[in-house]
């Protein structure tokens, strides 16, 4: 038996619960995973919130996309081994602690790299890379990143700089710091914002990525970059279709980028294990605690990725 966290409702994060289900034994292509930890992410909430729809057969509902841990069985022609330190990417269910995934969704988790930041790298990495990949963003070109201290807007700004390119990145709160350190120039959004960005950068913006869907992301990004193939939102799908700038990931009309992300993890996971990119774990929360979790995630203003431990 596994512990695992089901949405039983839509609604908000009380609908969450902590039910113990059978685990199962692994078939060919696939691995039981122990999980040492899940990374948790916005996909997660919005999936029993509403935003991606309210069809009653699809509760109860698992959650989480990453997960870290160890195999525990292996079926046959599954490329993994009992014992095996892995990362897993894209899982369904990984609220628990213990469940059983395609093999193809795994790989090593590198030595140095501890369990919360490997839990937490996958999602958020890869939706930076296709951000990235999506509006061209290289050598010298200057890049705004819209949410700059959140799990994916950090992500997006050490992979830019990675990329030669110069970041400025908008800011609330205490996330300039954070901004700061992995090379990108943090700027506080609000009014005024498109004034204050070309004080940053007179010689213009080449490209805009939207890591949090307002509004005011879109319409800056509109004002200061001329070629709309390269703005891109992870968030704002509606303003994407009636404006004309790129949708990504899981939303309405965006493009999911399945075989870009798929590709960019093994990059990925050798740019953290190596210390070229880091994950910042805002927090971490047992499994019981999971509403309390999402209660801080959805809250805003979380620089970087919470993580849940089984």
């Amino acid at each position: 038996m596994s512990r695992v966290v089901l949405a039983r409702a839509y609604g908000g994060p009380e609908v969450l619960t902590v039910v113990d289900e059978p685990v199962g034994e692994p078939g060919p292509g696939q691995a039981r995973v122990a999980v040492r930890a899940a990374g948790v992410n916005p996909a997660d909430w919005k999936s029993y919130t509403g935003a991606f729809g309210t069809d009653p057969a699809q509760l109860p509902r698992r959650l989480g996309f990453e997960v870290a841990g160890v195999v525990t069985a292996a079926g046959s022609d599954a490329g993994v081994s009992v014992g095996d330190e892995v990362v897993g990417f894209r899982v369904s269910g990984g609220y628990v602690d213990e469940l059983v995934v395609p093999a193809s969704a795994l790989l090593p988790k590198p030595t140095s790299l501890a369990w919360e930041p490997a839990a937490g790298l996958l999602l958020a990495g890869a939706t930076a890379v296709h951000l990235l990949t999506a509006t061209g963003v290289g050598e010298g070109d200057t890049v705004l990143v819209h949410g700059a201290a959140g799990g994916v807007g950090l992500m997006a700004v050490q992979l830019a700089v990675l990329r030669g390119a110069r970041v400025v990145g908008t800011v609330g709160g205490d996330g300039a710091d954070l901004v700061t350190r992995f090379g990108g120039e943090p700027v506080r959004y609000g009014d005024g914002l498109a004034d204050r960005v070309r004080a940053l950068a007179p010689d213009g913006v080449a490209a805009a990525v939207d890591c949090v869907g307002t509004d005011e992301a879109v319409d800056v990004s509109l004002e200061l970059v001329a070629d709309r193939g390269r703005i891109a939102t992870i968030a704002a799908f509606d303003r994407a279709a009636a404006d004309g700038i790129r949708a990504l990931g899981g939303g309405p009309g965006a493009d999911p980028g399945t075989e870009l992300r798929d590709a960019a993890r093994a990059k990925l996971l050798d740019l953290a294990g190596s210390g070229r990119l880091e994950v910042v774990v805002a927090g971490v929360f047992p499994l019981a605690d999971v509403a309390e979790a999402h209660r801080r995630g959805m809250a805003g203003h979380t620089h970087g990725k919470l993580v849940l431990v089984p």
